[in-house]
């Protein structure tokens, strides 16, 4: 299956319109330099306003389709953009914005902002030399899996250095070997200072797909054509999941992916996924704004109904079915991902994962020296209970490692927190903070 944004057109065969994709370039507007001014926290800017009746679907479907992407030319825009003038401001970020301008300063890694560029001076900043050879990658230097390797092994070098500087701890990097084909590097910070546990890794796994991950990605209307029942596959990603010590600093969990199989007839299909989400055990209305506001700012650059489809998805993603909550107060989701092209959509992914640091640092550093009581604790328990539940019972990805021959079980796991805890027919009192929380778990709000 390949998933294109979309929006149902109602109109007749007689009406159909041309598909409109997406293009890279500065957006104008009256004047105005909308990229520029998203990049500008804090401050106001041109609004491209919402489509209505936006939805995604495979192309597969036989509904009729019409995209709604932006065509644009330097200064102005070209026949049916879909645009509307108005002032905006990010709303919340006003207050405390001191303290998380502090708190950015302190955290901030600067990551390259090309992917271009010697591959062994680039190698000098990762955690570990990459799991694929590095004069493989230089020779095939502007290959998709190569540029996306490059991109995962960065933002794992820089997420993990910035933890790092917050907790005053190391990361232990393990390398390891998949007999199939591939490998990975897993990091993780377990039982120091701020952090009970954090691991971010990376895999870069290749060979042939399994029937069970086929039946997974069949079931998501994707047509997979193998040859002599065999599908060669790579695919690659980097995946991270957070536990602090303090309730009072929330669980993250971020992971962007890329994969490719080969067809019967040769062909390929690729397709991008990831997301960056937050789950607190405490709800704090400026930490939620600072936190979604940073990820719609990384959407805006690509698309204005980026932020508003990929925040939707993510509420229908992290929900516990059997629990009839939310794991947390989310951020975005998005999967099988291909269009408008290869390029656009590894321009998104990337903008998304150097929006990691500046949207979870500054929560962590504001919160580190948080005062809580063990009954506080005792909640922390329970909610990552809740995050155990969902992990081991509904999370895709748990499931394609768990059906994947050779998949390094500790790594996999490595998602889930030191300690957890259950109680018997547990409900937090009304009025509570706790009774706060829930409320929003079980009907998502939108932060900004």
């Amino acid at each position: 299956m390949s998933v294109t944004l979309t929006r149902l057109q109602t109109a007749t065969k007689s009406t159909a319109r041309v598909f409109t994709p997406l293009c890279k370039g500065t957006i104008h507007h009256q004047g105005v330099d909308l990229h520029s001014s998203l990049r500008r926290p804090y401050s106001s800017f041109r609004k491209l306003t919402s489509l209505p009746l936006t939805k995604w679907f495979p192309r597969s479907v036989s509904t009729r389709l019409m995209s709604y992407g932006i065509n644009v030319t330097s200064g102005g825009y070209r026949k049916g953009v879909f645009l509307v003038t108005g002032v905006a401001t990010v709303a919340g970020l006003a207050v405390g914005v001191c303290h998380f301008q502090r708190a950015e300063m302190a955290s901030r890694i600067v990551l390259p902002e090309k992917d271009e560029g010697d591959i062994l001076e680039r190698c000098k900043s990762f955690m570990c030399s990459p799991i694929t050879d590095v004069h493989v990658l230089q020779e095939r230097k502007d290959e998709m899996s190569t540029r996306m390797e490059m991109l995962i092994l960065e933002t794992q070098a820089a997420f993990c250095k910035a933890l790092e500087q917050v907790d005053g701890g190391s990361f232990k990097v393990d390398r390891w070997q998949r007999k199939e084909g591939g490998g990975g590097i897993s990091c993780v910070l377990q039982d120091s200072k701020v952090f009970e546990k954090a691991g971010v890794n990376v895999s870069v796994v290749y060979g042939n797909l399994p029937e069970e991950a086929a039946k997974q990605m069949r079931s998501r209307g994707k047509v997979l054509k193998a040859k002599d029942g065999k599908l060669p596959f790579c695919a690659m990603g980097v995946s991270s999941v957070i536990h602090p010590k303090n309730p009072h600093i929330p669980t993250v969990h971020f992971n962007y992916r890329y994969f490719e199989i080969e067809e019967a007839d040769g062909t390929k299909q690729w397709w991008f996924g990831g997301g960056t989400d937050l789950t607190p055990m405490y709800l704090n209305q400026e930490d939620a704004v600072h936190f979604h506001s940073t990820l719609k700012e990384a959407c805006d650059k690509h698309h204005p109904q980026y932020y508003s489809d990929f925040k939707k998805w993510c509420d229908r993603y992290f929900f516990i079915n059997h629990r009839n909550e939310r794991r947390g107060i989310g951020g975005i989701f998005f999967d099988d991902l291909d269009s408008p092209n290869q390029e656009e959509v590894f321009a998104f992914v990337k903008s998304c994962a150097r929006s990691v640091v500046p949207c979870y640092l500054p929560i962590v550093r504001k919160h580190v020296n948080d005062s809580f009581s063990p009954e506080e604790k005792a909640w922390q328990q329970l909610r990552r209970g809740r995050y155990v539940e969902f992990n081991l019972v509904y999370d895709r990805g748990t499931k394609f490692g768990l059906a994947t021959p050779g998949s390094r079980i500790e790594s996999i796991l490595m998602s889930l927190p030191l300690t957890a805890r259950w109680e018997y027919m547990h409900e937090p009192v009304k009025g509570t903070k706790e009774a706060e929380l829930m409320e929003v778990l079980r009907q998502p709000k939108d932060w900004i």
